[in-house]
């Protein structure tokens, strides 16, 4: 026993420094921001003075309109591919894996110039194409993230017993499918909306406004107000993800007693 202990202590250690690391600076920025200079004291005033910016609820809604967006469109596209590649299509599997890592070799000033350029008129005057660029660039992690979850179930028994009940492919990758590998789902979908609202180059470089770039604009005129709405995106993504991680929960087993 004493032994357990004493292998577990440096496991113990390197998870309290890397806590210590992490939550340092998070407090130090929360108490910062807290400070009132002119009243001497602590308080809130730094957060009232953004949010009572008439923008700030407009942009925070666009953003998380696109963010929500843009996981829809992945997971849409992503699952019903990575499902056949496992099912049928194991040749494309190397081009697949290669199309999708392209958004970590281009760089994102590239891909925004290119969407400039290659998009037709009427996609440009519309800020909805920022989901799908969004989508595009969450694409490398989301992808592997579904197909490891894919290949650790019997994929092709599922279907099979699930085709040969009657249901189609929509309900089987819907009632089937995505209920086994619920993790993999919500990690993907963790990791899109993450990036989503944390994009600032491609949305600055396409020209569009979202909470990002009004952070950005804001953070210029008032530095403990910059640290405050900084603490407060960083608050309110860990809620949004949060609160998806509990919404979309495993199901609990209900347990039927019967009485003889």
């Amino acid at each position: 026993m004493r032994l357990i202990r004493t292998r577990k202590l440096p496991l113990a250690l390197a998870m309290l420094l890397a806590g210590v690391y992490v939550l340092l600076p998070i407090v130090a920025a929360t108490e910062f921001s807290l400070r009132q200079p002119a009243k001497g004291d602590h308080g809130f005033d730094n957060y009232a003075w953004f949010m009572s910016d008439p923008d700030f609820g407009k942009y925070l809604g666009i953003s998380f309109g696109l963010a929500a967006y843009s996981a829809i469109i992945l997971l849409v596209v992503l699952v019903p591919t990575v499902v056949w590649l496992n099912l049928n299509g194991a040749k494309f599997r190397p081009f697949v894996e290669f199309i999708s890592l392209m958004p970590l070799v281009i760089p994102v000033v590239a891909l925004a110039i290119g969407a400039q350029t290659a998009l037709p008129e009427f996609a440009q005057t519309d800020e909805t194409v920022l989901a799908y660029m969004f989508a595009v660039l969450a694409l490398p992690y989301a992808y592997r993230t579904m197909d490891t979850g894919l290949r650790s179930v019997p994929l092709r028994t599922l279907v099979e017993a699930a085709r040969g009940l009657g249901a189609g492919w929509i309900r089987t990758i819907l009632l089937v499918i995505i209920p086994v590998v619920r993790g993999s789902v919500l990690n993907a979908l963790f990791m899109t909306l993450a990036l989503s609202l944390g994009e600032f180059t491609l949305t600055s470089l396409l020209h569009w406004d979202t909470f990002t770039t009004w952070v950005t604009t804001m953070s210029q005129s008032n530095i403990l107000g910059a640290i405050a709405l900084s603490m407060f995106s960083l608050g309110a993504v860990f809620a949004l993800l949060l609160g998806v991680g509990l919404f979309v929960r495993h199901p609990k087993s209900n347990v039927v007693s019967e009485e003889e």
